[in-house]
């Protein structure tokens, strides 16, 4: 009697993250590590606007390229969240409410849309800031990044969300935005930072302010109280100087690491189509973060 034929291996993966000044970013691990993991072969190549000399107009190009060369997806961030959608042949429920995208599934011909930002934030934020009070809170950022954090905080409950933007525009569409579909009066759009703060819980932070190339704080320090909890979205560094300040004044804080590992949890299943497990995902980033 013949032996059975071997089953075939999985196919392999091949995924890329476009956005800007992303060299040091962890995400092309946790796809790459969860993929080992599970037996399946992964490449995930980093397509870094800023090494390339480009900006966000160049995202037409760049997908039609990793069509052509068999990409499985891509994950898309700062500056293209919002630039790639009329590139798309269609969007999730999600991406589409929030018009914003970070991750697109190259699959038969079709480009998909599809946002894990919003699920990432707010799972990350339950695991690190559990029980924090949620009256009021004031977000900083209301981009592409900033519309999904903004969501997800409506879904955690915070009562009343005041949003700042160095574009004053988007911060008050994203308010809007959100009133339509939670209720009048639980977004406005701020002008006085200073006041905002003084009658918040807490404090969100949805801008690159932090990271390597856009370094800093994206706040006054003395508007930062003890009883203010501050969750941060940048995650390399993990601790920000945001997050040193807010530590140092004994504020509660929640680092950007845990809406990173959620976020790529959600967007390696659909990759994938495998469930991927969040636990050894985070193990992964932590040893990650711990190795420098």
């Amino acid at each position: 009697m013949s032996s059975p034929a071997p089953s075939a291996a999985p196919r392999p993966l091949l995924l890329g993250l476009i956005g800007s000044g992303i060299q040091l970013s962890r995400t092309p691990a946790m796809h790459m590590r969860e993929a080992a993991a599970q037996g399946i072969g992964c490449v995930y190549r980093l397509i870094d606007l800023t090494t390339l000399g480009l900006d966000a107009a160049a995202l037409p190009e760049l997908l039609t390229a990793a069509e052509r060369m068999g990409f499985d997806g891509l994950n898309i961030t700062h500056p293209c969240k919002q630039a790639v959608i009329p590139l798309l042949s269609g969007l999730s429920a999600e991406a589409a409410a929030l018009g914003a995208v970070n991750t697109v599934v190259l699959r038969d011909g079709a480009r998909i849309g599809h946002n894990t930002d919003c699920s990432g934030f707010a799972e990350g934020f339950r695991h690190l800031l559990p029980d924090v009070p949620l009256d009021r809170a004031v977000q900083l950022g209301a981009g592409g990044a900033g519309t999904a954090v903004a969501e997800a905080a409506m879904r955690l409950g915070i009562g009343r969300l005041t949003l700042f933007d160095i574009d004053r525009g988007r911060a008050e569409a994203a308010a809007a935005t959100l009133c339509d579909r939670h209720g009048t009066g639980r977004a406005v759009a701020g002008t006085d930072l200073a006041a905002a703060m003084a009658e918040a819980d807490g404090l969100i932070h949805a801008t690159p302010t932090g990271t390597a190339a856009h370094p800093g704080l994206p706040l006054d320090p003395a508007l930062l109280q003890p009883r203010h909890w501050v969750s941060e979205i940048v995650y390399f560094p993990l601790e920000t100087p945001l997050l040193r300040v807010a530590r140092a004044k004994g504020c509660r804080t929640a680092h950007g690491g845990g809406m990173a590992v959620f976020q790529a949890v959600h967007a390696f299943r659909l990759f994938s189509g495998r469930e991927p497990d969040a636990a050894r995902m985070q193990a992964h980033f932590a040893a990650m973060v711990a190795g420098g």
